[in-house]
């Protein structure tokens, strides 16, 4: 007798499945396609975050709201991690499940990074090339992602007007690429780089979305001047845009809590997102 029919058979309902991963592209991804090693991941002992290297087949994973509470918007969540690895769960995970719990959607992306297995010997200047490669093949897999959820949002019971990106650090620069796209097919609702790394300056497109920038001031991995810079220029676009520079959290803080100001930066996110009539439902 299956696992599901006894289920049925006593009432009982059965605990919800994991996420449905679907790959990115049909085939190898666009401009890897001599990428052959192999992806690895581990789990930090002291920090309990999961990471994952040397990604070669881009995926995303879907993780619905109850049907009861989804209001029709959803996020693309990009992780963190320097272009070589992905924080999975502490960028990942923990924030689709926060998503969820609001009644977003939240699509979580695992793009392609650099390839770390084999950098003993191997010249700077190699591994600066590969990292240079890293960014625009992530920001490729996040504009393609954002073009997947759109087309497949009836799908998954979103609006593909509703649709926004989310991302930390590396994966900052990224949403922040993704929010600076003229291409329409791939352009987010809204846009929110968190402590994102963005050492350029960039015209504003006209259509930019509304952006939400957090930062810490004492983040010594990525100066607040990053965040400053992109807020700079939305003004200037004359494109909405709201900035929070928390006196203290570093870099790397994620969803968890560490006991400082930054803490409510989620809180803070919540009151824009509903400003901005995201976490309202959407009609169908």
């Amino acid at each position: 007798m299956s696992r599901l029919l006894v289920f049925l058979l006593f009432g009982v309902i059965p605990p919800p499945a994991g996420p449905q991963v679907i790959p990115l592209y049909p085939g190898a991804a666009p401009g890897s396609e001599s990428w052959d090693w192999t992806e690895q991941s581990s789990m930090d002992p002291q920090t309990g975050i999961l990471r994952i290297s040397n990604v070669t087949r881009p995926t995303v994973s879907v993780f619905l709201p109850e049907r009861s509470r989804a209001t029709g918007t959803g996020v693309v969540i990009v992780p963190g991690g320097a272009f070589r690895i992905l924080a999975f769960n502490h960028e990942g995970t923990e924030v689709a499940e926060w998503l969820n719990s609001m009644g977003v959607a939240a699509f979580l992306l695992k793009y392609r990074v650099m390839r770390t297995d084999d950098l003993a010997g191997v010249p700077k200047e190699v591994q600066q090339a590969r990292a240079k490669e890293a960014m625009s093949f992530g920001v490729a897999d996040a504009l393609e992602a954002m073009r997947m959820v759109k087309r497949r949002a009836a799908e998954w019971g979103v609006d593909p007007a509703r649709i926004g990106i989310l991302g930390f650090s590396a994966g900052g620069y990224i949403t922040a690429q993704v929010a600076l796209t003229e291409d329409e097919s791939a352009r987010p609702a809204f846009a929110v780089p968190v402590y994102a790394y963005f050492p350029e300056e960039r015209p504003v497109p006209a259509a930019a979305p509304p952006l939400f920038l957090v930062h810490a001031a004492d983040d010594r991995t990525v100066a607040p001047e990053h965040s400053v810079r992109l807020f700079q220029s939305w003004r200037k676009a004359s494109r909405p845009v709201e900035m929070h520079i928390f006196e203290a959290g570093g870099h790397g803080f994620g969803m968890r809590a560490k006991g400082l100001p930054v803490d409510g930066w989620t809180a803070r996110l919540r009151e824009w997102l509903a400003a901005q009539g995201m976490l309202t439902t959407a009609r169908r």
